[in-house]
């Protein structure tokens, strides 16, 4: 079986070389151990945790998660979940590069709490500050073709486009803007939020894309662990079929015997 990490493909971001194009969340799994066996089946390029939600400080309650997640050697990314101001944003970023000991950020900052979808006007203000101050910044943004390119003009070595709305399990509502983003930029792209079934991350992999990050789809499932390991399958044959290059599709039928030469072949 090939992998999409291996020297003649690697997932580099940054200049850094991960395991996986296949990025997962940490929250909503039914337990603990459930997270950790789904983990350690799929084996993610990346763990994206809230700073809301963990914390490395030894007197709160939620140490024993991160240690946890210290345990599973897999990088984590912060994300500044849940923000809705260029400042909060900043101020969380901030705070995770302290506590993850990591200068990897996921940007959300959020424009419209009933779709969750991202601030598009704000977005890239941000992302420049960070930029500039150290931080690896992957901005959480719409499928919008101008938006992704002002992102990278200030320095953004990555992005990552939503398919649906977070936690919506919808799967690509617009392929055609995905699909003009992945033609027209070069740099990683990683389709983030709404993806809702293995044959989703496999379509958007199989389009070009170069990793999937997704929470939902497999926490909330009825088996995760299960659905972590189908997804790490999915998104990787994605890759395999993306790199093999598909067949030209035809209007018309093609024989895929041929049939010259065969007996009892008429020529009309």
């Amino acid at each position: 079986m090939t992998t999409s990490t291996s020297v003649q493909d690697p997932f580099v971001l940054y200049g850094e070389t991960f395991q996986s194009r296949l990025l997962l969340g940490t929250a909503r799994y039914p337990s603990p151990k459930t997270l950790k066996d789904a983990v350690q089946l799929a084996k993610p390029g990346m763990l994206t945790a809230s700073l809301r939600r963990q914390t490395a400080n030894p007197d709160e309650s939620t140490n024993t998660f991160w240690e946890m997640l210290r345990e599973l050697q897999v990088p984590v990314l912060p994300n500044t979940a849940g923000c809705h101001s260029i400042q909060e944003a900043l101020t969380t970023a901030q705070m995770a590069r302290e506590v993850f000991d990591t200068p990897w950020v996921k940007l959300e900052l959020i424009g419209d709490d009933y779709t969750l979808q991202p601030d598009t006007l704000n977005l890239v203000e941000a992302a420049d500050w960070l930029i500039k101050n150290g931080f690896k910044v992957l901005p959480y943004c719409t499928e919008d073709l101008v938006l992704c390119q002002r992102l990278v003009d200030v320095g953004c070595q990555a992005v990552m486009p939503w398919a649906a709305p977070i936690g919506t399990g919808k799967g690509p509502i617009n392929p055609y803007a995905l699909r003009v983003l992945r033609e027209r930029l070069s740099v990683p792209m990683i389709v983030d939020a709404g993806l809702g079934l293995p044959s989703h991350a496999c379509q958007v992999m199989e389009w070009g894309f170069d990793g999937v990050l997704l929470n939902t789809a497999v926490a909330l499932s009825q088996n995760p662990v299960a659905m972590a390991g189908a997804f790490a399958a999915a998104t990787q044959a994605g890759r395999d079929a993306f790199l093999s290059g598909a067949m030209v599709e035809q209007d018309a039928a093609q024989p895929s015997t041929p049939v010259l030469g065969t007996p009892f072949w008429h020529h009309a």
